[in-house]
């Protein structure tokens, strides 16, 4: 017989996390645009963020599955970038959100990896 907890998160935590993760999106939305667009304000990548990490938190939570996820947070991330940078060109738009995809996921592991070291080390 298998005995399944529960587990339950405490409002505190899941907003510690959706703003840690808010927060880290925009900093990388911020790289990403600073790369792609000339002259990109810092403060408008603030906008960026916490959407599509309402949407990483949100379907952690209720575990919908990543092929839903992961592609409205991507529509939301363009929408965002739209309406934050005043983009019109689509080619542009595209561009500033794949490098946006690329270096998020690209610090993340990074990131991981040394919490993964730090907390594997001896004593």
């Amino acid at each position: 017989m298998s005995v399944v907890t529960a587990q339950t998160a405490t409002p505190t935590a899941v907003l510690g996390t959706t703003v840690l993760f808010a927060l880290f999106l925009s900093l990388t939305a911020h790289l990403a645009a600073r790369n792609v667009l000339d002259g990109a304000d810092p403060r408008r990548a603030l906008y960026v963020g916490p959407l599509p990490a309402v949407v990483g938190v949100v379907g952690g939570a209720f575990a919908i599955p990543t092929a839903v996820t992961v592609p409205v947070a991507l529509a939301i991330d363009a929408a965002m970038f739209r309406w934050s940078y005043e983009i019109e060109s689509r080619r542009v738009l595209a561009a500033v959100t794949a490098v946006h995809v690329v270096v998020t996921v690209l610090l993340g592991v990074v990131l991981g990896g040394i919490t993964l070291l730090l907390a594997t080390r001896p004593g």
